[in-house]
Parts: C-alpha cells; sequence; structure tokens
C-alpha cells in the first residue's frame, strides 16, 4: 500500500555531499521528519538550521526511520557505513543512491537478502540543484512492494520522474551507465565541434544552439534505430554505412588537417570500419549495434 501521507513519514539521509544535501533539503522543505548523518557532522549545520535533526552515529540515523536513504561516495563507504548495522536496518526500508555498477547493486541485494533486509537500488539522473524538480529522473529497482510503501515519499525527489524499474537489483545501475554513456558522448562530441569551430575564430557560445538543434534531430534517430535494433534489421532509411563511413573519414581528415585531437573520430572511423567489413556497407547505421555487443579486443 502507498504510503499517501508524504508530509508525516520520516526520513533518514546518510551522506551529505553536494546530492545528499539536496536530497535532505528536500524532505525537509517537503515537512518531512528529516534525520541526518555525515561522516564531517559541520555538513549539517545549514539543514539541521532548516529543520534537520542531526544523529550522533550512522546508527543512530539508521534507528530514527523506517526509511533510510544512503547516497555516498561509492559502495565501499555504504558497506563499511551499513554493514555492522544489520540488527538496526532489519524491518526498515533501504534504499541506496550512490552511483555504481549492476554488479554492485546485485551483490548488495544478495548481502541484503542474506539477512532479511529489504533493500531498493536507486539511480539519480538529476543534477542537485533540479532534485524535487520536474527535471529531476530518479530510477529504482528491487522489490516493488517496498517501493510502493514509500512512494510517495520518494517522489518528493522526483515528482513526476520517479520510475520503478523491475525486482532486478541491478536494472538501475544499468539504465544509469547506459545514460550517462550517452551524456558523456554528446557532450564530448560537442567538445570536438566547438574545437574544431574554434581553430575559424568561432566562440562555444556561437555554436550552441546549432549543437542543440543536431541533438534535437538525433532524438528522431533513436526512435527510429530502436525498433530496428531489437528485431536485427537495419534497413538504408537515411544513408548507408559506406555514406556514413566516408563522411567520417572526412571528419577524421578536418581533424588532423586543422591540428584538433582526432581521438574521438578515429573511434567513429573504427567501429564503422569492422561493421563495413563484416557485411554491412549497405545497411543503416543501426547496423553498429552488433559491434557495440562483442566484447572488447
Amino acid at each position: 500500500m502507498s504510503n499517501t501521507d508524504a508530509s508525516q513519514a520520516p526520513v533518514t539521509v546518510i551522506g551529505l555531499g553536494l546530492m545528499g544535501q539536496a536530497l535532505a533539503a528536500s524532505f525537509v522543505k517537503a515537512g518531512h521528519p528529516t534525520t541526518v548523518w555525515n561522516r564531517t557532522a559541520r555538513k549539517a549545520d545549514d539543514l539541521v538550521a532548516r529543520g534537520a535533526t542531526l544523529a550522533g552515529s550512522v546508527r543512530e540515523a539508521v534507528e530514527s526511520s523506517p526509511l533510510v536513504i544512503v547516497c555516498v561516495s561509492d559502495y565501499d563507504a555504504v558497506d563499511a557505513l551499513l554493514d555492522p548495522l544489520e540488527d538496526s536496518l532489519r524491518g526498515r526500508v533501504l534504499v541506496n543512491l550512490t552511483t555504481g555498477t549492476s554488479a554492485q547493486g546485485r551483490q548488495k541485494a544478495e548481502w541484503a537478502a542474506q539477512r532479511e533486509l529489504v533493500y531498493v537500488e536507486g539511480v539519480i539522473m538529476a543534477m542537485p540543484p533540479d532534485i524535487a524538480t520536474e527535471k529531476a529522473v530518479l530510477l529504482y529497482s528491487g522489490p516493488k512492494e517496498a517501493y510502493e510503501q514509500h512512494e510517495a515519499t520518494l517522489k518528493v525527489l522526483g515528482p513526476v520522474g520517479s520510475v520503478y524499474l523491475d525486482t532486478d537489483h541491478g536494472l538501475s545501475a544499468l539504465y544509469d551507465m547506459s545514460l550517462l554513456g550517452i551524456m558523456w558522448s554528446i557532450l564530448n562530441s560537442f567538445l570536438h565541434g566547438a574545437a574544431l569551430l574554434g581553430t575559424a575564430n568561432i566562440k562555444a557560445t556561437t555554436f550552441a544552439p546549432l549543437a542543440n538543434t543536431m541533438i534535437n534531430v538525433i532524438t528522431g534517430y533513436v526512435s527510429a534505430y530502436a525498433p530496428q535494433m531489437d528485431e536485427g534489421e537495419y534497413p538504408a532509411g537515411d544513408a548507408t554505412n559506406l555514406v556514413h563511413q566516408a563522411a567520417i573519414g572526412l571528419l577524421v581528415e578536418e581533424s588532423e588537417t586543422l591540428g584538433v585531437n582526432a581521438e574521438l573520430p578515429k573511434f567513429y572511423q573504427a567501429i564503422i570500419d569492422r561493421a563495413v567489413a563484416a557485411g554491412h556497407g549497405e545497411s543503416g547505421y543501426a547496423a553498429l549495434i552488433e559491434q557495440f555487443r562483442k566484447p572488447s579486443a
């Protein structure tokens, strides 16, 4: 059953880095009795001034609320803080919003299951200032009943972007890594493009509007390619890979001629060369999924 009285649900936040502070501040603002703990206690000063309660120990923080959220630097820190507290965690819902891999999430879920602890994995696809706004997307995986029990409370962090995925604890982290890869790919491509245009004294601020236009165009390709990738059929609706291959070669040449780092376009070139060599010269670009599905050499 969902907890519909969000303003009355106590919550604990462990870890007060920039993201942890944003999480705790959102709960306090929404009217939750919020307990916080951080290794460096002074990081809680502003939150305490707003109405949060600073716990004297991790154990005290855990035992203060039925919902415990941890957001720290890495899984080693999670283990160090929580492994000694299985007796205090029992009967509560632990939501881990620490960035990690799907393997780490599943391993922590096994640890929790062996101790009969209720454990939910989560990821935050947002910057700290966007927490508790419509821009915030948070993904959760693990026992659905546990998520639903505290759904109203968790939606304080992402009012429209809180998404329950599946019982597989590793799925949220797998989405996280996949989406972060898109982010870095787009940002690196923008930086490379800005470096190219910089050789003609074009400012990045001048380039940015057209870069955003291209990014929006790409969303159409994503929607078109996804079913092709699922079905294993790659029609060349826009251009064949031979055409793409030639154009990428020109991007490499342009970069090298202008003295701009060509490592990124050379990676594109290596991938499409393999796809063409594998018989996908006349296929559409989505055929490159077959190269990404293979392990690295």
